[in-house]
């Protein structure tokens, strides 16, 4: 008897591991069979069968369509059956999708982020007034909280400044500025609040699950 055992490892590889070895070994006997017709029923009852075990993807937009390309998927192409729908092709499905252009970006500070590059980029098309004095002004405060976040606790506005125009090409020049940016203390304050905001959340939650328990 312990000579009859199977393992795992010893069997074929199962191309969509989720429908088991049973329904792997069914779409491989319905290949065998010869006359057509006969192949068209069992490939109809096997759907059925997939479709059975996935019942929380009926609702789920060409769920039929999905499964008849998983069964040809299954039979790694050679089941000739009549399909309600286009066959996948083999090539197709090996086809390697082209590759994402990701942004690259390589800014001299990196700790200030891709999205404040874009906000100041934004500000240079404003003309100028008020909302571009005030988008301005909450860019830089941002920069500055920004600042705090990856480097040390304090930092001189003259800095920022000098960093913003440097990232605007000399486009927004706020180092003559009277106006001050906000205080570093209460910068690291609205952040170090809302840590604390959200692990008290956090800690609230699993005493909730506790109780119930």
């Amino acid at each position: 008897m312990i000579d009859n055992l199977e393992y795992n490892t010893e069997r074929e590889h199962l191309i969509i591991p989720e429908y088991g070895r049973h329904m792997q070994k069914m779409i491989n006997y319905a290949k065998t069979i010869e006359v057509k017709e006969e192949r068209n029923k069992i490939a109809k009852a096997i759907i059925a069968v997939m479709g059975n075990m996935q019942p929380h993807l009926r609702d789920v937009p060409d769920f039929q369509h999905k499964l008849w390309d998983q069964l040809f998927i299954m039979s790694n192409f050679e089941l000739d059956v009549d399909s309600p729908f286009e066959k996948p092709t083999k090539e197709l499905f090996e086809e390697r999708p082209e590759p994402l252009k990701y942004p690259q970006n390589f800014p001299k500070y990196r700790f200030y982020g891709n999205n404040i590059k874009t906000m100041i980029d934004v500000a240079n098309t404003w003309e100028e007034g008020e909302l571009k004095e005030a988008l301005v002004y909450t860019i830089a405060n941002h920069m500055k909280k920004c600042f705090l976040n990856w480097n040390k606790d304090t930092v001189e506005d003259a800095v920022i400044f000098s960093h913003l125009y440097e990232l605007s090409a000399g486009k927004i020049n706020l180092k003559d500025s009277k106006e001050d940016l906000s205080d570093s203390t209460s910068l690291l304050r609205s952040k170090n609040k809302f840590s604390s905001n959200k692990k008290s959340h956090h800690k609230k939650n699993s005493n909730r699950q506790r109780k119930r328990h």
